[in-house]
């Protein structure tokens, strides 16, 4: 695990309810060893040929990289929306202890 790092991954729900639901799932499943739920976040797009303004709820999740794809298989097993945003951003530099803590919530077995 030497080349483990920080996952941050972003994600978008159509409301609270759905954030909580997903974030409680990461972190009870120790996908995640913390969800932080942004709500009220405008996202405009095209979807479908049609420009698109929606009303959204930002989750920021964080885990190591090595649990990068489970994480994906739960939101796109658990997600509401048939492309849900999943963008992974790579922490090279964290501090030690709250790296320490991510590894220890992310551990299974």
């Amino acid at each position: 695990m030497a080349d483990e790092q920080l996952s941050l991954i972003l994600t978008t729900a159509p409301s609270l309810e759905v954030a909580h639901q997903l974030a409680h799932g990461l972190v009870t499943e120790r996908l995640a060893a913390c969800v932080n739920v942004l709500p009220q976040v405008m996202s405009t797009y095209v979807w479908e040929g049609r420009l698109q303004q929606t009303e959204e709820v930002l989750m920021m999740i964080k885990t190591r990289s090595s649990r990068y794809a489970a994480l994906e298989q739960y939101i796109r097993a658990h997600h509401p929306y048939d492309t849900p945003e999943i963008i992974e951003i790579s922490g090279s530099r964290v501090t030690p202890p709250y790296w320490a803590w991510v590894l220890k919530e992310t551990t299974t077995g």
